[in-house]
């Protein structure tokens, strides 16, 4: 069978012979550097067990120094699965998602169809060097003059000129003998409508050659020194030899300064890659007038683990660099990744490195962030999160975002990051909403238990109530006794430690209930610490939530362990018994909830009151509702319902309110 012209070229293009060798072999990885597509391993064809095989995934060759065993990934495949050639083509293209070509005996006579089209494409590079030197090239050279291109780089990649003629280029190669249908298929003239000559495709544009990784003109990109133009920048229809999606401008070089150490840049047009290179980035590449596609991205993988996106850093740069996450995170693999460098107001690369130099850039490199920072700021950006509603919307996007992520080692990545950033989110957001409310001093000292007026200045009552700040932080030596631990809320600081004593025996637990751990208000700093990091690995394995705590919370942990209310738990005691654990757990929690949402609507009440009742209704209803709170710290492990009890205080209270209880009565 007979392969069509550029078939095993595109095979070997998107076929990595690293991926290929990589299920016969073991890599060393003490002697490999996968940066670099530079791997060795023990050689597959001989014994041994020292790492003399060689694979150079960027040129897509192995070689045994022992054996001297050499290849491409065909070569590979032959050998090492025993097939013929043919059938390991077909083995390669299927892995590749390519199409093996009908058995069609005709191919073998177009078998240099593609040399010849490759020829004619050297001819016009040719014919537009010569162009920008001749006087209808002077506005052109001005151009790049103000553009700051150097002669070197002007020859460096061949930028020429495109005459501003119908026919100048047609003519030229017909002159040399170059057949009318080569030029047509070459993407270079397109044939007239009136029966005419074919008429150029480029004309009155500076000439940028686009060649392959092997360094073969395939295409040209024309830019035009006419403003009017519809179309600043124009490139080659696609033709036998260039399919844009497939391409990358300098690729060759690029490719070739990354297995140097060079970063890969991935800019957006020709200018700045040539602003790049001149700067001293040689790893610069551009897609060629459309979004980065998955091909390209393959591209860019084979030149570099974590190519490096450099667009423009106004809107439409933003837009495009977020069409990349998109792309990208399906594809992503281990060690496959990458990062985004956004510009400073709003310029390209080739105007920050003349306004600031290449230092500049290299320090917009260097800053690149990692694709789950721009994702995480895609989701959140402009956006406020003040309700339990616009939260799940968030939720939802985020687990639809890394849904897409097939490696599954990598999607559980990028969750706990992006679980780490919603609990910075929403622990900052949970701290405002926290309760800290100083209270006021009743006659004789007693306090009231009621929060400063909102807006945080207290305000005289009716009886001459005066404002004291809260009491100071008590010192680490007796932070760990209940007096200081509980203050004035000693049952429910019991209760936030069995909750947290229970999740830390039973860690299986928390991803159940994650929802309501997240949005209690613990006042232990320490507890506050220890309740987020079993959230931030929430959805691990049982075993593996515990290793963390202990590593990462050995000292919070201890101290609360050693509580004796705490140690003698049942649920504690009891680490077998996971359906007991999770009741204690689901009581504790309600529980908690419910005295607190009593002590709020006592609060709000008596706040209502305030200027209409007279000093002893007020201290009348802070007496029954300090009985209430006594009555409720007697039963910490009562069963009974708080939210019976809640509704039955606030019946109570505006029972009160609706009997004007503030009246005085008249004798």
């Amino acid at each position: 069978m007979s392969l069509p012209p550029g078939f095993l070229d595109e095979l070997r293009t998107r076929t990595s012979i690293a991926q290929v060798v990589g299920r016969k072999v073991v890599w060393d990885m003490r002697k490999s550097n996968r940066a670099k597509g530079d791997l060795w391993a023990p050689c597959p064809f001989h014994q041994e067990k020292s790492a003399s095989f060689h694979v150079d995934d960027r040129k897509g060759y192995y070689y045994c120094f022992g054996c001297h065993a050499k290849g491409d990934a065909l070569k590979f495949v032959t050998e090492t699965e025993n097939v013929g050639f043919m059938e390991a083509v077909e083995i390669l293209a299927r892995e590749a998602g390519m199409q093996m070509p009908a058995r069609d005996p005709a191919a073998a006579q177009k078998a240099d169809r593609r040399t010849e089209l490759i020829a004619v494409m050297d001819e016009a590079v040719k014919f537009f060097r010569m162009s920008l030197s001749t006087q209808g090239g002077a506005a052109a050279r001005d151009y790049l003059a103000r553009r700051r291109l150097t002669p070197e780089a002007l020859a460096r990649f061949e930028i020429g000129f495109a005459p501003d003629g119908w026919q100048g280029l047609y003519d030229a190669l017909r002159a040399k003998g170059v057949a009318e249908d080569l030029i047509l298929a070459a993407g270079l003239a397109r044939a007239s409508s009136k029966g005419t000559a074919p008429y150029d495709v480029f004309r009155n544009r500076i000439m940028f050659p686009i060649r392959d990784a092997r360094g073969r003109c395939i295409a040209f990109g024309g830019r035009a020194m006419d403003p009017g133009d519809s179309a600043k920048y124009l490139n080659s229809p696609e033709t036998e030899l260039f399919d844009k999606g497939r391409n990358l401008y300098n690729h060759g070089p690029a490719r070739e300064a990354c297995g140097k150490g060079a970063a890969l840049i991935v800019a957006e047009g020709y200018m700045d890659v040539i602003a790049l290179a001149q700067a001293g980035f040689g790893g610069a590449v551009a897609p060629l007038g459309t979004a980065v596609t998955e091909d390209q991205l393959r591209l860019m993988w084979r030149i570099h683990d974590e190519p490096v996106i450099a667009l423009d850093g106004d809107a439409a740069g933003t837009r495009a660099a977020l069409r990349v996450i998109d792309l990208a995170l399906p594809l992503l693999e281990a060690g496959k990744g990458l990062r985004f460098a956004v510009l400073p107001g709003g310029q390209d690369p080739d105007e920050l490195i003349k306004a600031e130099g290449p230092e500049a850039m290299q320090k917009v490199i260097e800053g690149a962030r990692p694709m789950v920072d721009l994702l995480w700021q895609r989701e959140t950006e402009g956006r406020v999160f003040d309700s339990p509603e616009r939260r799940a919307a968030l939720d939802k996007s985020l687990r639809a975002a890394i849904d897409k992520i097939a490696d599954p080692s990598i999607r559980a990545h990028y969750g706990e990051v992006l679980k780490e950033l919603r609990l910075d989110l929403f622990g900052a957001a949970r701290g405002r909403r926290a309760p800290a409310r100083a209270g006021f001093d009743a006659p004789g000292g007693a306090s009231g238990g009621r929060a400063a007026p909102r807006g945080g200045a207290a305000r005289p009552g009716a009886f001459g109530a005066r404002w004291s700040p809260p009491p100071p932080e008590a010192l680490p030596a007796t932070r760990s006794t209940l007096l200081v631990a509980g203050g004035e809320n000693v049952a429910e600081r019991l209760r936030e430690q069995m909750i947290l004593a229970i999740l830390v025996s039973h860690p299986g637990l928390a991803a159940a209930f994650e929802s309501q751990l997240e949005d209690v208000a613990l006042h232990d700093p320490a507890h506050d610490r220890l309740r987020n990091l079993i959230l931030r690995h929430a959805h691990q394995p049982s075993d593996e939530i515990a290793a963390r705590l202990q590593a990462e919370a050995g000292e919070d942990l201890e101290k609360l362990l050693s509580l004796p209310h705490l140690r003698l738990a049942p649920p504690v005691l009891k680490r077998d018994d996971a359906e007991l654990a999770r009741l204690c757990l689901a009581e504790e929690l309600a529980k908690l909830e419910a005295e607190r949402a009593m002590r709020a609507e006592i609060s709000d009440a008596m706040e209502d009151l305030e200027g209409l009742a007279d000093e002893g209704v007020t201290w009348r209803l802070a007496e029954a509702a300090r009985a209430r709170n006594r009555a409720g710290q007697t039963k910490l492990d009562d069963t009974s319902d708080m939210g019976e009890d809640r509704a039955a205080l606030s019946a109570q209270l505006q029972a009160l309110i609706d009997g004007e209880v503030w009246r005085k009565k008249r004798n």
